[in-house]
């Protein structure tokens, strides 16, 4: 009897014992967690460190902490490249336009002056090609001092209505002469924002932009009620593979015309800097791009 009494206090001391080692595990691991998330979310070199002296537990710590200093590591070479890339594009693009601007000016007097008809006929051409490359060189620096903007500048209580008409309607000769006829959809409802009125101008046109490359000849722009302001054309040359990069940098479809593949990228980082959220989705040969800015309490 006593053999079993002492028997069964073992065993209850053995799951006093195991039951508080799971804790301290269990809270160790919730230390490890919450410092890893915290260290990743902050710009700092501390390492994660914990209350258990359980060598299992400090031994995870320990090497978590060295592949998150190769982490840091690689995130600060990432910055400091970016940085770089920035700099160089901007420095590269400001270095392009003097001649560029030079250039056209003298095609421009050689256009005045007497000339053979086959002469005129190549003037014209370099003319067109001079001109194509100053608009997309300045679109280039336009784009690398957005990057280097953290916001898109002061904000404002924006009537979104207005300037989205305003735009449309500033657009629009350039896509009649395309054969595109938009159908807009504007909400009575007041939707007011704070924003960079500039900025979400900026967003508008770049958008149109986007349309005349893509569109097969039609564009539908609605503002609903809730404020999500959408894009859609037919766009049969397209496909669900290139529309997931339209917004990454540089990256062109080769069915657009006359493009750096900077202008969706550039509304995504305005819109992003704005607090807004921007997405593309391409379903029965339409593509549709989605624009939605936060709501803002509105005195």
């Amino acid at each position: 009897m006593l053999y079993l009494i002492g028997l069964c206090v073992i065993l209850f001391a053995a799951v006093i014992i195991l039951a508080f080692k799971i804790y301290l595990m269990k809270k160790s691991a919730k230390e490890i967690s919450e410092g890893f998330a915290e260290k990743l979310q902050t710009d700092t070199n501390t390492l994660i460190d914990i209350s258990s002296s359980d060598r299992e537990m400090r031994a995870l710590a320990d090497s978590i902490n060295k592949q998150l200093i190769i982490l840091r590591k690689g995130h600060h070479r990432y910055m400091q490249g970016d940085k770089e890339l920035k700099t160089a594009i901007t420095n590269i693009s400001h270095d392009l336009r003097t001649p560029l601007t030079t250039i056209c000016g003298y095609l421009d007097i050689m256009k005045r002056m007497e000339k053979p008809p086959k002469i005129a006929e190549y003037l014209d051409i370099i003319d067109e090609r001079a001109e194509l490359m100053e608009q997309l060189t300045e679109e280039l620096f336009r784009y690398s001092v957005i990057l280097s903007e953290e916001s898109a500048g002061e904000s404002e209580e924006v009537f979104v209505n207005q300037v989205l008409a305003e735009s449309v309607s500033g657009y629009y000769a350039v896509l009649t002469k395309q054969g595109i006829t938009p159908n807009i959809r504007i909400t009575e409802n007041r939707i007011v924002r704070k924003l960079n009125k500039t900025s979400l101008s900026r967003v508008f046109s770049n958008l149109l932009n986007n349309a005349v490359k893509y569109s097969d000849g039609d564009l539908a722009i609605t503002l609903s009620d809730t404020g999500e302001i959408t894009f859609a054309n037919t766009a049969k040359a397209l496909s669900s593979v290139e529309v997931e990069r339209l917004f990454d940098r540089f990256y062109t479809v080769e069915t657009a015309r006359n493009s750096t593949g900077l202008g969706l990228s550039i509304v995504r980082t305005l819109a992003e800097q704005m607090g807004g959220n921007i997405s593309a989705e391409y379903k029965d040969n339409t593509l549709y791009i989605r624009l939605v800015f936060s709501e803002k309490p509105v005195p």
